[in-house]
């Protein structure tokens, strides 16, 4: 998501943004960054429209914890759940998803505003 929300407003991506040279980035909460790069968004004059957010695992099942997730993730970005897009999907026991080897999460932001200046 947070990378989503950066990129979405041709910002560095959350490696530039919070580099893991960085001692002050070691075990560093990622609610924090993503909190840190919708405020960064919204210095430059954009506004989180949505997000569609898809997660790949076969295991944990998330159903029960949909809506706690999408939630948790409008409190941090200040936004009302219903803007925020979640769904699970499973690999059918096939490939590194479905094995269980890998979880795999995408996102897509959509942004509006007018850049003011990239900072």
């Amino acid at each position: 998501m947070t990378d989503a929300i950066l990129g979405a407003a041709a910002l560095p991506d959350i490696g530039r943004m919070f580099p893991n040279t960085d001692e002050a980035n070691r075990g560093r909460d990622s609610a924090d960054m993503l909190a840190a790069a919708a405020a960064k968004i919204a210095e430059i004059g954009y506004r989180i429209v949505n997000l569609d957010c898809i997660i790949h695992a076969e295991r944990p099942k998330l159903a029960d914890y949909h809506d706690a997730i999408r939630h948790r993730i409008a409190g941090i970005l200040r936004l009302n759940p219903h803007q925020i897009g979640l769904k699970a999907k499973t690999g059918e026991r096939i490939g590194p998803v479905g094995n269980e080897e890998i979880i795999e999460a995408r996102c897509i932001a959509l942004l509006e505003g007018e850049v003011r200046e990239k900072m």
